[in-house]
């Protein structure tokens, strides 16, 4: 971040770089072969290292953890294999005292079906919560109220035998999802995060976020057209239908202006909001980060996919900037939730390393604040594991269609010639693949052209310009697989441009930007001749416009 006052510290996550976390393949410190709260404490100098900002810890709440977690039996409480509110409090502090602040997964759409809500809610039609989660009757064929699907499989409903009514879930048949419309369901879940807000946490992750209201009246869904077309071919029957009643509907704007008045309560603290909308994407991003009075920023799954190209990223910063006028983006390429991009992204015969390394530079130049995940730091590639090996019940209920997601989930490398990478005493909750060993940290911090030489690079560089930090961005026209675009605050103006293809590129330099000067931006690299710069495959230039 700007030494220099720059960026007010209210504005702290303006621009930031957050790492995120999955503290059960993080470090384990108890023998049980999964991390936990002590193990990322333990760990904190190493991410502080880096040169990142924030931490984004995904959930260690008590969890019967049928979904890893997101599935919360106690908003108020960390799961004992996690560790106690004592461990939370002291990786609080530590963090705090290195320099970092700490964002925490909230699950708010959705609970567990072992939450004491949910078992009071199921209990009886009368009871207090009775109308704490989504009930509905059956059709009078006894079938559920609608068509709405679970992206985990099958309907979007389960029968309750008790009450002889429908409950609703987005998820697994034990993640029920919470009736938003009820205001003592939101006065609720505030009180949980007001919780964490005073054991000092300094902003939320909000987990599927636009999942938290759903249609009042439960209307069908409509089939997508390229369904209709007979030309769907996904996996996952979720992905035929146009999703728009069962999430993203306008009374979410309302809990969110909520969410965002407790967290002003607060100095300094912030909110970044997961949004899964399909096509509408960037269109809620701008409806929830507007106006300075709901989410601080979003993210979305555009550069999460497979699709690699300097059109593919154009396409995306365009879209963004022209809907979304004044809020902010969070520009993310991998998570705990889909194939890590070095995996996505590495064309056949090609180099991983490359990849990593050309995905680093290109994500610190995007206009918004970026994420980072662990492993991804070490140019990590997706494990390849055995269905008998599979944790993640997506993966499992999918296969083999669709893996899941424990492929990015396995645990992170410290040592090469250590037992188990240093991770931990016991046997891994997941395996992890030989080919990450070779990858260690303790190895790449021997090395000084290593993936990870270059994201600490990148970060200490990115952290000294305010034009990558909190400037505008403008897209210049670029022929084949080039992205070329200026970054500007103030008098600081930075060319950047990047070469997606496997071959050389050159790109000529529009007489109105003035001069170009070449810019010692880590990994940067190219020659500058008479108004034209030439490119390495996968390679990127940055140059001062004077």
């Amino acid at each position: 971040m700007p030494k220099d006052g720059a960026t007010p510290a209210a504005d702290w996550w303006r621009g930031c770089v957050i790492y995120q976390v999955y503290p059960r393949s993080f470090q384990d410190t108890t023998g049980d072969g999964s991390g936990d709260l002590a193990g990322v404490t333990r760990r904190l100098p190493y991410i502080a290292s880096l040169g990142v900002d924030a931490v984004w810890l995904s959930p260690f709440f008590k969890s019967p953890m049928a979904d890893m977690g997101y599935d919360v039996s106690d908003y108020r409480d960390v799961d004992p294999m996690f560790g106690t509110l004592a461990d939370f409090d002291a990786l609080i502090a530590e963090a705090h005292r290195l320099g970092l602040k700490i964002i925490i997964d909230q699950v708010l759409s959705h609970s567990s079906d072992k939450h004491p809500w949910f078992v009071e809610s199921r209990a009886s039609r009368d009871n207090p919560k009775a109308d704490w989660y989504i009930w509905a009757p059956p059709k009078p064929d006894g079938t559920a109220p609608n068509n709405w699907m679970s992206i985990f499989g099958g309907p979007g409903w389960e029968w309750d035998s008790t009450r002889r009514q429908y409950y609703q879930h987005n998820f697994l048949a034990s993640q029920p999802d919470l009736n938003f419309h009820n205001p003592d369901v939101q006065d609720a879940l505030l009180e949980s995060v007001r919780f964490w807000l005073d054991r000092g946490v300094d902003g939320f992750r909000l987990d599927t976020v636009n999942f938290y209201v759903h249609d009042k009246w439960l209307r069908d869904n409509p089939p997508l057209p390229k369904s209709i077309a007979g030309e769907n071919e996904e996996p996952n029957p979720y992905e035929y239908q146009d999703h728009l009643f069962d999430k993203t509907q306008p009374e979410n704007i309302d809990f969110l202006k909520r969410f965002r008045a407790l967290l002003n309560e607060y100095k300094g603290r912030a909110s970044v909001g997961e949004v899964g909308d399909g096509a509408r994407s960037l269109q809620t991003v701008a409806a929830y980060t507007s106006g300075g009075d709901k989410l601080n920023m979003c993210y979305t799954f555009d550069l999460l996919g497979p699709k690699f190209s300097a059109d593919h990223v154009r396409t995306c910063i365009a879209d963004f900037e022209k809907a979304v006028t004044d809020g902010w983006v969070c520009w993310a390429f991998s998570n705990h939730d889909v194939i890590r991009h070095v995996t996505r992204w590495t064309r056949p015969g090609g180099d991983p390393e490359t990849v990593a390394k050309f995905s680093i530079g290109l994500l610190a130049c995007l206009r918004g604040s970026i994420c980072i995940y662990q492993g991804e730091e070490l140019g990590l590639e997706e494990a390849e594991l055995a269905f008998e090996d599979l944790r993640d019940p997506y993966g499992i209920r999918f296969w083999p269609g669709y893996k899941g997601r424990d492929g990015c989930r396995t645990p992170m490398v410290w040592e090469a010639q250590a037992e188990q990478g240093a991770f931990t005493d016991g046997k891994p909750w997941l395996p992890i693949p030989s080919e990450h060993r070779a990858l260690a940290v303790d190895r790449q911090q021997r090395e000084t052209e290593s993936a990870l030489a270059r994201y600490r690079s990148v970060f200490a560089a990115r952290g000294t310009l305010s034009a990558l930090i909190h400037g505008s961005i403008a897209l210049l026209e670029a022929k084949g697989d080039v992205l070329a675009f200026v970054r500007e605050a103030g008098d600081e103006r930075l060319l950047c441009i990047f070469n997606f293809a496997d071959k050389a590129a050159s790109w000529p330099v529009p007489a109105r930007l003035g001069g170009a000067e070449p810019f010692a931006f880590p990994g940067a690299a190219g020659d500058l001749e008479v108004g034209r710069i030439t490119l390495a495959p996968l390679g990127y230039f940055i140059a001062r416009l004077v």
